[in-house]
């Protein structure tokens, strides 16, 4: 990912999670944290026809919605992944497991335990078949339910 492609991911984000706005400065954001972390689906030139962002953050914890960060914590314990979204157009492809495994890979070899994420949109199957699992805890709770009554933090162990 880069500056040049946060219209189309953020026009991408409206689309995959019109309940859970985030806009383009918040990919700014999370680019210039950990570029390392974010990438598009692309077909060659033109707009991307999907994202993904992730990141080093707290076990048990997510940022709030649509928030700026000021920098990646210094307790980080896991690989967060934030967002991951398709434009309909390219759904159905298999882009989802092979990005997801990918980064599973990376954070792996970097040294991260695991990979967490908070499923929205009734996206908890989803995610089970990637390997990651429901975690509730006291710490989550609250903030869960800021995200929609169908959100769940997941872990997947690396």
């Amino acid at each position: 990912m880069t500056t040049a492609d946060l219209d189309a991911v953020a026009a991408i984000a409206v689309i995959g999670f019109p309940d859970h706005f985030e806009g383009r400065d918040c990919f700014e954001n999370r680019l210039a944290l950990h570029p390392s972390g974010c990438f598009v689906l692309s077909d060659g030139p033109g707009e991307p026809k999907g994202y993904m962002v992730a990141y080093p953050w707290r076990s048990d914890s997510a940022p709030a919605l649509d928030t700026l960060i000021d920098a990646i914590p210094d307790d980080a314990a896991v690989m967060y992944l934030h967002d991951l979204a398709l434009h309909p157009d390219v759904r159905g492809g298999g882009y989802p497991g092979e990005v997801v495994e990918r980064l599973a890979a990376t954070a792996q070899a970097a040294g991260w335990p695991a990979v967490a994420l908070v499923a929205v949109n009734d996206a908890a199957p989803f995610w089970a078949r990637h390997g990651f699992v429901v975690r509730e805890t006291p710490e989550m709770a609250a903030k869960l339910a800021s995200y929609g009554s169908d959100a769940r933090y997941m872990v997947r162990a690396l």
